[in-house]
């Protein structure tokens, strides 16, 4: 019997057909290229309270770390889907709030011929001539597609229709989920039509929780993906228990754990087999270097090897030793079967040709007179 879909539930949003075929070519596209592609999730998702809403519920996150990261993927040679919560940080403009350069730019005479010339003081605004390059390079190469988001629901479809897009890619294929997704929401069916009124007293709510797409994407929608999610607690005593409870629970491949007060200076980067600290030191913090490069170059190595493996799985898979897992097999388990035997055929290979070369040896002229 099928399993249900997970997304079925909530509403589709408008566009989301579209989304998914731009996002199906230009997966495509880079993959014919042979690069490498990340989805980078960023933001929080919110949750309706009503049918027409009004009111909602959010959570605090700015979409930082989703948008520094796509910066430096970007700078690694990857190509970057970014599904985005709209109006939350954006590669290389978040940097540059209006604020800042609304007082820095003015314009630099009268506009000829359709065109508005600016300028600044360097010192005004550091970097930003350097970001507009960086983007409109990445714009140009077709190496950075930007998909927004705002409901629970827009994120569910999206991230289902991206993970379609990408999994022809195989283990060329990395997701980077950083966004704060909800973890309840009001379904459809029980939400109000109307506002709701405070006149109507304390307001009690009953939410459902959210399905786990961390399951399906790696079961179903992109299974041989290398796949990170992330892990943020507020206290330090459980958040490696529970990076490697998700890592037991979902078998993907990595989590990113981090502290709620530390999480711009110090994570954790966990696997089934391994821990990683990574940090920022006072002399790093000072240049400005950013958690999130330590961060992309560990697991740029870490998909670099997983791809290694794949591909060596792959051409194990083409002798003749190779088998398929019965039912009740552990898949791993498998495969290291098949390694240890091919290991095996190697090594009477090797013990052939040294009795042979014994053989040969023995039979030269002067042995023979």
């Amino acid at each position: 019997m099928a399993e249900m879909d997970p997304v079925a539930e909530f509403p589709q949003p408008p566009g989301a057909a579209r989304w998914a075929e731009v996002m199906a070519r230009f997966a495509a596209r880079l993959g014919a290229q042979g690069r490498r592609v990340v989805l980078v999730t960023s933001g929080g998702t919110k949750v309706p309270l009503e049918a027409r809403p009004v009111r909602f519920l959010d959570n605090f996150s700015s979409g930082r770390r989703g948008a520094t990261s796509a910066e430096v993927f970007l700078a690694a040679g990857y190509g970057v889907l970014f599904l985005y919560r709209a109006r939350s940080a954006f590669p290389y403009a978040h940097r540059f709030p209006p604020q800042t350069w609304l007082s820095a730019l003015r314009p630099s005479g009268p506009a000829l011929s359709g065109l508005l010339s600016l300028e600044a003081e360097e010192n005004a605004l550091p970097g930003f001539a350097e970001a507009l390059r960086c983007y409109q390079e990445a714009a140009a190469a077709g190496t950075f597609l930007a998909v927004e988001f705002t409901t629970l629901a827009d994120y569910l479809h999206l991230l289902q229709a991206a993970a379609q897009a990408l999994n022809p890619l195989g283990p060329s294929a990395m997701f980077y989920l950083a966004a704060a997704v909800s973890d309840f929401y009001v379904p459809v069916s029980e939400m109000p039509e109307h506002k709701i009124q405070s006149s109507g007293g304390p307001l009690q709510i009953t939410m459902k929780m959210v399905p786990k797409l961390l399951s399906p994407l790696v079961k179903d929608w992109a299974p041989k993906a290398f796949i990170i999610s992330f892990k943020l607690e507020t206290d330090p005593a459980i958040v490696i228990n529970r990076a490697r409870k998700a890592l037991e629970v979902y078998q993907h491949q990595v989590v990113v754990a981090n502290i709620l007060e530390s999480r711009q200076s110090f994570v954790f980067i966990v696997t089934k087999d391994s821990e990683t600290k990574l940090l920022l030191s006072e002399e790093e913090i000072e240049k400005g270097i950013e958690i999130e490069e330590k961060i992309v170059d560990n697991l740029q190595s870490r998909h670099t090897a997983f791809i290694g493996d794949k591909t060596e799985v792959k051409a194990l898979t083409g002798s003749k030793l190779f088998r398929a897992p019965r039912d009740g097999e552990n898949y791993n388990k498998t495969v290291a079967f098949i390694w240890t035997e091919k290991m095996k055929e190697r090594e009477k290979a090797v013990v052939c040709r040294q009795i042979w070369f014994g053989i040969c040896l023995l039979m030269t002229p002067d042995t023979l007179t």
